[in-house]
This record gives C-alpha cells, structure tokens and sequence, in this order.
C-alpha cells in the first residue's frame, strides 16, 4: 500500500489532534490532581468547624484529594471568607461559609471586601445549625411566653450575651430582641465558649446560640432552654418546644453552613464538588454525626449550587434591615 506526502501529513494531523483532544479531556478529568484547601473562617472547634470537618471527611473519598481545613479567623468569618474569595478560582480553594459571611455581613460591615451574592460560586449547603434561645438556670420566666413578657418589662435590667458582633449569637438575638421590641444590655464576649460560661455561672441573663454549642449543657440542667427557632422539634431536643409551638412563631432561624468556591470557578468543577457534598449527605455514617449534633440536613434541592444562591440573596434581605441599627453594640 502506497501513502502519498499528501496524506501522510494529513494522517500526522489528525493524530496529532486527536492526541491533542485526548491530552485536553484527560485534563479535564483530572481534577483533582492535589489535595484542596477548604477555610473554615472560625476558630477550631466550632460549629461550623466542626459541620466542615465531617462532610469534608467524606467528600475526600469521592473526590480522591484530600480536602484540607485551615482555620482562619477574624472579624467575625470575613477575614478567612475574603480570603477565599480572592484566591485563584481553580476549585482548590473552598470556604465554608455560614449566615453570618454570607447573610449579615454586608449590614455589619461597610467596608466588606466581597460581596456574598457575587464574588463566589456557590457549591451547596452542608447542614443548618437551629438557633435555641436560653438563659440562666435560675431565670424567672417558666416558659417562653413569660420569657416574653418578662423581657418587654424588664429589658433596661437585662444583659444579652453575645459572642461578638457579626457572631451568630449576636446576630440571631439581634433578630430576637428586634421582634420583640426591647434593647437589652449586650456583653460581648471573645467567642461562643466564654459567653456560655458566663451564662452557666449566672453573670449573664440570656442568649441565643446554635444548638450544636447547648445540648450538653441544656441535658445537664446548668442553662435553661425556652424554645428552638425552627418548626419541628429537634431530636437531639426532644423536650424543647418550637418557637411555633410557644408562641413566638415568627422567630425562626438557623445558622446554615454552605460551602463556596471563589467566583469563576469552572462550572464542571462546581458541579463535581456538589455531587461529592450531596453524596457525603447521602452517606449514612455522616448524616448520622450531623444529626447527632442537632444540624439538619436539607433535602436533595435544597443542596445544588442555585438553592444556596437563592438563600444568600435572601438572607442578605432578611439580615440588613435588622443588623443596620446595631452601631457594633
């Protein structure tokens, strides 16, 4: 069989494209080639520490990298979040975010470097955290009603513990007091663990905080529990009632955590990133360690990249109006 120069040339093309196409889709199907990084922007040991610690556990088998945490705090989560959204968008950068980075800090802070809703991707929500409104062990009020009535006339007496302005705690009962109509005394604290000692101890009246910092407490008796802000029953909680079922069916919030990649981040990485979050809260050993700690999970919708952008632009709406009036008390 002959082969002209022609033809010879032709056939070292298509070769040579097809190599080429060959080379480009291994790449592509590469990632990850080297572990990832995932800022947690809170301290270790937290909440959302320790949300990110589980899923990233298991989002490291699926993805054949591991994933690894890096605490990076300050300035209520913003610090670690700017971070994340200014480092290269190649999907070896994540963030775990949570309402306060991606829902109250536009309000809190006026010189924010990112903008939630556009300087990320979003990748999906990993669990919510329900808020518990607690006090003292020794507070009058026997339920939540009376808890109401007894902050409406006595609130110039009353000192709120918070974390830290931009904390959850701060946030949530920002929200609290706000329906309520009152402007306790706030004692800010230098974390969640220093605010809830002072409550045991009795210092401080009361404070909300996410339910993954209280059952132990609650179980023990040193704090008392009057309701939890979501609308069924938890069941690391079984005996505290909804905030629905007390009467203050308004008040519901969770300290959601969500995973984000920075802006720009190729959409089949994003989507790659989100079939391993869904899978590892698909998984039954993780699932069981969040709900043990009080998270919930949400449904299989509820998890894809466009339900989490929906919930940023939404809690940006929800937070603003009500952390405006806050001046950083």
């Amino acid at each position: 069989m002959g082969f002209t120069r022609r033809g010879l040339i032709a056939t070292a093309a298509a070769i040579t494209l097809s190599a080429g196409l060959i080379s480009g889709h291994a790449a592509e199907a590469a990632y990850p080639e080297r572990p990832i990084t995932m800022i947690v922007p809170f301290a270790a040991g937290g909440p959302t520490d320790i949300i990110a610690r589980i899923v990233a556990e298991d989002m490291s088998k699926t993805l054949g990298q591991q994933i690894v945490i890096e605490n990076v705090t300050g300035a209520g989560g913003t610090t670690g979040s700017t971070r994340a959204a200014q480092a290269a968008p190649d999907g070896y950068t994540l963030v775990m975010g949570h309402m306060g980075t991606h829902g109250a800090a536009p309000a809190l802070y006026p010189n924010l470097k990112y903008d939630p809703a556009k300087d990320f991707e979003p990748i999906g929500l990993a669990a919510g955290t329900p808020i518990v409104i607690v006090a003292r062990k020794d507070f009058p009020p026997k339920d939540l009603k009376e808890f109401v009535a007894y902050l409406k006339a006595n609130a110039d007496k009353l000192n709120q513990a918070h974390a830290g302005v931009g904390s959850v705690s701060h946030s949530t009962c920002t929200l609290l007091t706000s329906q309520l109509g009152i402007k306790p005394t706030l004692v800010p604290y230098n974390g969640t663990g220093p605010a809830l000692n002072d409550l045991v101890g009795g210092q401080v009246d009361f404070m909300c905080d996410q339910i993954v910092n209280l059952v132990p407490q609650i179980e023990a008796g040193t704090i008392k529990a009057y309701a939890i802000a979501i609308p069924e029953r938890s069941p690391s909680l079984p005996d505290v009632p909804t905030t629905k079922e007390a009467g203050l069916p308004d008040y519901q919030v969770s300290a959601w955590n969500a995973i984000f990649a920075p802006k720009g981040t190729p959409a089949d990485v994003v989507a790659q990133l989100n079939a391993a979050l869904v899978k590892a809260l698909d998984d039954p050993n993780t699932r069981k360690r969040i709900l043990d700690l009080g998270g919930v999970i949400a449904d299989k919708p509820g998890r894809s990249p466009e339900a989490l952008h929906e919930l940023v632009v939404s809690e940006i709406a929800r937070w603003t109006p009500v952390l405006k009036g806050a001046n950083g008390k």
